[in-house]
């Protein structure tokens, strides 16, 4: 792959002037063979593999680094749902699997370990049920395990008596990490056509289908991605859709170089790269910021998901012409506490929760990072999550939920979370009951355009 003076002057700049990075090197390892007949055994197993697999992850990643001059804000672990490794274990609560997990990192010196996952599209396993109930415990007790259950699916419709308890279980978790505002719901997401090979966290998990193990790596670049819009404010739609394409090329290529040489030097295969323009809380680092560029006022004011919906697809168009590993989520995140733009639209008015959910029918992802009252009642928070899943399903995109209802904390109030995950007002819901819709149970089935055999 070749480079001219110039695109290595316009990549120098992205670093430099533009926030460009590689979001995260994230390495998948397969636990199941790791499972034994008791939960001691089967930890002893998880924390040797781990360790003996992953153990040049960060060494690997900061040599990179340093050669390349290329920014590697997170070195991560995903494995396999931990509902699936501690089925045989014969353990009801599988808490002490995330601190296992937790404490591999910690020597490992990874940021973060997704996985504490249950796959329940369809229906709980024994095991599946074990492991959400210990989600509470298990994200109060451990600072880098992230838990994710996929609740939904295009082909499977909704299973509603998990949406049911993951609104319970999301109150349960706040309240048992209440003394860091509910901090432990931002490492807990729920799912709606999950993908197995996600590089970013709070979802990342190594889906049954993996390989053994394998290299994902996440670039993200929305800093990048403005800069190239300020130039051109006076373009037509169809010159900035390929102005947004061309600059997601770009990014991606740099993205595919990293993961190739990352995955080579730790003998792995490269699985996808993701290339989803995250924000972070920096000023600059914003896809709030880029809705802005396109014309709009405030992110959030009409025209906000169109504009979304164009940025989304250029996105993903530069990606696919750039590599042909482009996997995971790729297109646009619409956090709102890692995004400053966006935190300034919350507080400026222009965004509510309603409006933030019709966006996520556009986006990467779903309703991210969003604040909410610490007395939401959890059939509300259930029937956000519902909401949600039936974006996905219908829409066949992988949607999610990552809300915090605050412990303490009413509508309009601040609340900081410290790093990568930012701060945010809080957002009000709506205080009609969804109690006796929730309580129904069952399962809403899949929308008749999933038969596709």
């Amino acid at each position: 792959m070749l480079f001219t003076p110039l695109e290595i002057k316009e990549t120098v700049d992205m670093f430099m002037r533009y926030k460009l990075d590689i979001r995260a090197i994230t390495l998948g390892v397969s636990l199941l063979d790791c499972a034994a007949s008791t939960g001691g055994e089967t930890r002893r197993r998880i924390r040797e593999k781990l360790l003996r697999v992953a153990g040049p992850l960060v060494k690997t990643g900061r040599e990179i680094e340093t050669e390349y001059g290329i920014p590697i804000i997170n070195k991560r672990l995903a494995v396999s749902p931990i509902a699936l490794v501690a089925a045989s274990s014969g353990e009801t609560d599988y808490s002490p699997f995330a601190r296992t997990l937790d404490e591999a990192a910690s020597e490992l010196g990874v940021d973060f370990v997704g996985g504490f996952s249950a796959l329940v599209q369809k229906g709980f396993t024994r095991a599946d049920r074990n492991l959400i109930d210990s989600i509470p415990a298990a994200l109060g007790a451990t600072a880098r395990v992230c838990a994710s259950v996929n609740a939904a699916s295009s082909k499977s419709g909704i299973n509603m008596d998990a949406v049911r308890r993951m609104g319970e279980v999301i109150r349960e978790t706040a309240q048992a990490t209440a003394d860091r505002d509910g901090i432990g719901c931002a490492k807990l997401v729920v799912f709606c056509n999950a993908p197995e090979d996600n590089p970013f966290m709070a979802g990342a998990f190594h889906g049954p289908g993996e390989a053994e193990s394998c290299l994902n790596v996440g670039v993200s670049g929305p800093g990048v991605v403005k800069a190239a819009l300020e130039s051109h404010r006076d373009a037509d739609f169809d010159e900035l859709a390929d102005i947004i394409k061309k600059t997601a090329f770009k990014i991606t290529r740099m993205g595919q170089l990293v993961g190739m040489e990352a995955a080579r030097r730790l003998g792995v295969p490269f699985g996808i790269l993701d290339l989803s323009l995250a924000p972070t809380p920096a000023v600059g680092d914003s896809v709030a910021r880029i809705l802005e560029e396109m014309g709009l006022e405030s992110a959030g004011t009409h025209g906000a998901t169109a504009a979304l919906a164009m940025l989304t697809d250029m996105v993903k168009k530069g990606g696919v012409m750039a590599s042909t590993h482009v996997g995971g989520f790729s297109g646009a995140f619409i956090p709102v506490s890692e995004d400053e733009g966006m935190v300034a639209a919350v507080r400026s008015g222009s965004i509510s929760l309603d409006k933030l959910e019709a966006m996520t029918s556009v986006c990467s992802v779903g309703l991210d990072m969003i604040a909410l009252p610490g007395d939401t009642p959890a059939s509300t928070i259930s029937a956000i999550i519902a909401d949600e899943m039936a974006i996905g399903m219908v829409n066949n995109k992988t949607t999610a939920v990552r809300v915090i209802p605050v412990p303490g904390k009413k509508a309009g109030d601040w609340v900081e979370f410290g790093g990568l995950l930012g701060a945010a007002p809080v957002l009000p819901v709506n205080r009609a009951s969804s109690e006796a819709f929730i309580a129904r149970g069952g399962r809403i089935p899949a929308p008749i355009h999933s038969f596709r055999n």
